[in-house]
C-alpha cells in the first residue's frame, strides 16, 4: 500500500507531513518507556523483518497481489511506540534506497502504514487480551484478529486522504469499495504473517514480546492455608543473555533468507492499491519517483542482469541496511531514557 507522488495533492502530501511527524516524536518519546536492554538491539531486527517480509508479494485474487503492512506484528512484538518508529523506519529506507512510495508522499504513507495500524491493533489487540484467558494460544489469535483488523482500517484512511487530496475526480464510494474489498483479503495473509511469527517467538522467549508480558501465570505456594505468589527465580543473567543473542540471530537468518531468496518467488501481481489505482483511474498524475536513479531502485541491483542474483543482493542490503539504521535509531532512544535519579549518598569522613 505504499502511495506513490502524485496521488496526494501537495496541501494535503505536507499536512500528512506534519501529522507523520508528530505521530514519530511521539513514537520517541514513548519509545523510551518501552525499551530495555534486552528489547532495544530486537527493535532494529523487527523492522529488518518487515522490510523482508514486505517483499514477500502474496496472491490474493486475480491479478492481484498483497504484502505485509506490518504496524501489528511490531506493536505487539516491542511495543506501540516502538512499532510505529520501526514501519517509519522501513517505509524511509524503502523510499530512498528502492524508490519504493513517494517521498513527498512520505507523511501519507507513515500515517497510513505506520500510524493506523499500531494504533487499531494494538488497541484491539488489549482489549481482547483483557477478556480472553491469558494463554499463548488466546494472545496468538489476538494477534491475528487484530493484524486483519488493521489492514482495512489503513485502506480506509488512505481513500478517507483520497477524499480529501486526491489529484484525480472520482467517486469515492467505488474507491472505499474496492480498497477495504481487496484489503480484507490483504488482511487475512498479513493475520497469518503476524500470528505465525508472534506464536513463534512467544514459544521461545515470551518475555521479549511486549504484548504477552505477565502471559504466565505466578506460581503459588500454600502459606498458612492460603495461596501467595512465590518469588520469581531470575534466570542467570548470562544465559538470558546468550538466549536473546540467538533469538537475534535466528530472526537476521531468517530475514536474510526471506529478503534474499524467498522473495525471489513472490507474486508479480501489482498490489491491491496498484490495483484499484488502474482500475479507478486514480493513478493519472502519477510522478516518477525522486530516487528512481537509485542503484536499488525496483529492488535489484543497477548492472547486474541475473534478475535472481539482483533482486536477492538488493534484499540482503536492505535487510542489512534497515536493521542497522534501525538498531542505530533505538540505541540512541535507549541511551536517551530518562534515568531514576540516582540514591543520595553520605560522604563519610576519613
Amino acid at each position: 500500500m505504499h502511495v506513490p507522488d502524485g496521488f496526494i495533492n501537495a496541501p494535503v502530501s505536507a499536512v500528512a507531513g506534519v501529522v507523520a511527524a508528530g505521530a514519530v516524536a511521539v513514537g520517541l518519546r514513548g519509545a523510551r518507556r518501552e525499551l530495555d536492554e534486552r528489547t532495544a538491539p530486537l527493535a532494529g531486527l523487527v523492522a529488518a523483518f518487515i522490510f523482508a517480509v514486505q517483499m514477500l508479494n502474496f496472491p490474493v485474487a486475480a491479478g492481484t497481489s498483497g504484502h505485509l503492512l506490518g504496524g501489528a506484528l511490531a506493536a505487539i512484538l516491542v511495543g506501540p511506540y516502538t512499532g510505529l518508529l520501526c514501519i517509519a523506519v522501513v517505509l524511509l529506507m524503502q523510499g530512498i534506497l528502492f524508490a519504493d512510495g513517494g517521498l513527498t508522499a512520505l507523511g501519507v504513507n507513515i500515517t497510513v502504514m505506520g500510524v493506523v495500524t499500531t494504533v487499531v491493533a494494538y488497541a484491539l489487540f488489549r482489549g481482547l487480551t483483557r477478556v480472553l484467558p491469558r494463554t499463548r494460544r488466546s494472545t496468538t489469535a489476538a494477534a491475528f484478529v487484530a493484524a486483519l483488523v488493521s489492514v482495512p482500517a489503513a485502506a480506509v484512511a488512505f481513500t478517507l486522504i483520497y477524499a480529501i487530496g486526491g489529484t484525480t475526480d472520482v467517486p469515492i464510494g467505488k474507491v472505499l469499495t474496492a480498497m477495504v474489498g481487496v484489503h480484507v483479503l490483504i488482511g487475512i495473509g498479513e493475520a497469518a504473517i503476524t500470528a505465525l511469527t508472534v506464536g513463534a517467538v512467544i514459544a521461545v522467549r515470551p518475555d521479549l514480546v511486549h504484548g504477552a508480558r505477565g502471559l504466565a501465570a505466578p506460581l503459588k505456594l500454600r502459606v498458612d492455608g492460603e495461596l501467595v505468589d512465590a518469588p520469581a527465580a531470575p534466570a542467570p543473567a548470562p544465559a538470558a543473555a546468550r538466549s536473546t543473542r540467538r533469538v537475534w540471530a535466528a530472526g537476521l537468518v531468517a530475514a536474510l533468507v526471506l529478503a534474499g531468496f524467498v522473495s525471489f518467488y513472490a507474486s508479480a501481481n501489482p498490489d491491491g492499491l496498484e490495483k484499484v489505482a488502474a482500475d479507478k483511474g486514480i493513478d493519472e498524475k502519477v510522478q516518477e519517483h525522486d530516487a528512481a536513479g537509485s542503484p536499488l531502485a525496483g529492488y535489484g541491483v543497477k548492472d547486474i542482469s541475473n534478475a535472481r542474483v539482483s533482486g536477492g543482493l538488493a534484499g540482503v542490503i536492505g535487510v542489512g541496511v534497515t536493521v542497522a539504521v534501525g538498531s542505530g535509531v533505538f540505541w540512541v532512544v535507549r541511551r536517551r531514557r530518562t534515568p531514576a535519579a540516582p540514591e543520595s549518598r553520605t560522604t563519610e569522613s576519613v
